[in-house]
C-alpha cells in the first residue's frame, strides 16, 4: 500500500515540476520577446493596423531618381563633309574627330538624342550631297561611339533615297546600337512606341515631320514615315500612355527655314501636344536655332504641369554656310521621379554654346564643333591660338546671336 501511495506522490511531484517549468519558459519568452519586440516585429507582418507592441510600422519612402538628358541638333552631311573625312590610303570614312572637342558634355549624360537628316543607303548606291542626301554610314558608328542613344528619322530627307534607303538607315542605326524613331519598315513597327528605361525613368519617343520634300510616300507603305496628323499623333500618344511612361518626349520637324523666330504654326501644334500628354517638345527643319520656354498647361481636370519646348536646336553638324547656320547648342534637360509622389517633373534646362568651325587650312579634318566659351577663353589666355584672330571675332558674335536666341536658362524649380 505504501508503495502505490508513493507512487502516486512521485507522479504528483512530476506533473507538477512539468507545468512550473512549462509556467517558466513562457514567462521567459514574454521578457524576451518584450525586449526585441522591433525587430520581431519587422521579421514578421503587422497586426492590422499597428505593430505587436502598439507602434506604427514605419514604410521606408522610395528614393528619388534622377537623369541628365542631352540634345544636339540637325546632323547633316554634305560632300563637302564626306570629302573630309575620307582617308585615301585606306578607302574609308572616319568622322569622330568632328566631335572630339565637345564630347566631355555628351558622355556624362544618362541619354542622348539627335536629329539625323540624312539617309545611309550603302555605298552602292553612291554616297551623295543636297538635295537628296546618301552619307557614309560609318557615321552611324561614329555617332555612337560620340555617345548618342537615340536618333529622329523623320524629317524632309527621310525618302531622298526612296523607301529601301529608309529600310537601309534604320538597318545601319541597328547595327551601331542606336535607337530610332519617326520612320519604319512595317506596320507593326510603327505602333511598337520607342520606350527607354533611363535609371528607372521611362521616356517614350516619338517624331513627326510636315513632309518629304515632294518625294511621295509609298502607297502601299504609308507606315514608312510619321506625317504630321493630328490623328495620328493621338493615337500614338494613346499607344504611349499604355505603357506608363513617366515622360512623354516629340521631336517635331517644323517651322520655316533660317527663322530664328517660331511661327504661329509651331505654337499651335506645341500646345496641342502638351495638352494631349506630352511633356517635352524638341523642335528642328530650321537649320537656325529658334527660343525655348518652360510651358505651364492647365490639364482637364484643372490641374497644371510644367512642360518644356524648343523650338528649333539649329544645325549639329552641317556643310551649310548660311547666317545663323553654325551656330548651336548642346542642351541639357535634368529631370527628377519622386520617390515619394512618383511623378516625374523637369528641373532645369541649360545650354552649352557650340560652332560648326572649318579650318582654311589642311585638306582633311578641317571641320569640328567647338564649344565656343572654352575656345574663347582658350585663345584669350593664349593657351590655343589654333583658330586665329578672325575666328575668334566670329565666335564672339556667334555667342551674342545665340544668347539672344535662348535666352538664360531654366529652372523650373524657381517658381515653385
Amino acid at each position: 500500500m505504501k508503495k502505490i501511495k508513493l507512487r502516486i506522490i512521485n507522479k504528483t511531484r512530476f506533473i507538477i515540476a512539468i507545468i512550473l517549468l512549462i509556467s517558466i519558459c513562457f514567462c521567459l519568452y514574454k521578457f524576451v520577446f518584450k525586449k526585441i519586440g522591433n525587430e520581431v516585429v519587422e521579421t514578421f507582418a503587422p497586426i492590422e493596423d499597428g505593430n505587436i507592441d502598439g507602434t506604427q510600422e514605419q514604410v521606408p519612402v522610395a528614393e528619388d531618381k534622377h537623369i541628365s538628358m542631352s540634345v544636339i541638333g540637325d546632323i547633316m552631311c554634305h560632300n563637302s563633309q564626306y570629302n573630309d573625312a575620307y582617308n585615301s590610303s585606306t578607302g574609308t570614312y572616319d568622322f569622330s574627330y568632328v566631335f572630339e572637342n565637345i564630347k566631355q558634355y555628351i558622355e556624362p549624360a544618362d541619354i542622348a538624342i539627335g536629329n539625323l537628316e540624312t539617309t545611309f543607303a550603302g555605298k552602292e548606291r553612291g554616297y551623295s550631297n543636297y538635295p537628296t542626301f546618301n552619307s557614309p554610314e560609318q557615321l552611324a558608328t561614329n555617332l555612337k561611339d560620340f555617345g548618342i542613344d537615340v536618333l529622329c528619322t523623320a524629317n524632309n530627307h527621310s525618302l531622298d533615297t526612296g523607301y529601301s534607303g529608309l529600310v537601309s538607315t534604320l538597318n545601319f542605326l541597328d547595327e551601331a546600337g542606336i535607337s530610332h524613331m519617326g520612320t519604319y519598315a512595317s506596320a507593326e513597327a510603327q505602333n511598337d512606341v520607342l520606350v527607354k528605361d533611363v535609371n528607372g525613368i521611362k521616356i517614350a519617343f516619338l517624331a513627326y515631320t510636315y513632309g518629304t520634300n515632294g518625294i511621295p510616300v509609298p502607297k502601299d507603305k504609308p507606315y514608312c514615315i510619321n506625317l504630321t496628323d493630328k490623328d495620328l499623333i493621338l493615337s500614338q500618344l494613346e499607344l504611349a500612355k499604355k505603357q506608363n511612361p513617366d515622360l512623354i518626349c516629340v521631336n517635331m520637324h517644323w517651322g520655316v527655314e533660317y527663322k530664328t523666330k517660331q511661327c504661329s504654326e509651331q505654337e499651335e501644334l506645341a500646345d496641342f501636344l502638351f495638352k494631349n500628354g506630352v511633356d517635352i517638345i524638341l523642335g528642328s527643319h530650321p537649320h537656325v536655332l529658334q527660343p525655348m520656354e518652360k510651358k505651364t498647361i492647365t490639364l482637364e481636370d484643372s490641374s497644371t504641369k510644367d512642360c518644356f519646348v524648343i523650338y528649333s536646336l539649329g544645325n549639329f553638324i552641317s556643310g551649310q554656310y548660311q547666317d545663323n547656320t553654325r551656330n548651336s547648342v548642346i542642351l541639357n534637360i535634368e529631370c527628377t521621379k519622386s520617390g515619394e509622389t512618383n511623378k516625374t517633373t523637369i528641373d532645369s534646362v541649360s545650354y552649352v554654346p557650340i560652332y560648326m568651325y572649318k579650318s582654311s587650312s589642311g585638306n582633311t579634318k578641317r571641320y569640328k564643333v567647338l564649344d565656343i566659351e572654352k575656345s574663347i577663353a582658350n585663345y584669350e589666355n593664349g593657351t590655343d591660338k589654333s583658330i586665329g584672330e578672325k575666328t575668334y571675332s566670329t565666335l564672339k558674335t556667334e555667342l551674342s546671336k545665340i544668347r539672344k536666341t535662348m535666352g538664360e536658362n531654366i529652372d523650373f524649380k524657381k517658381d515653385v
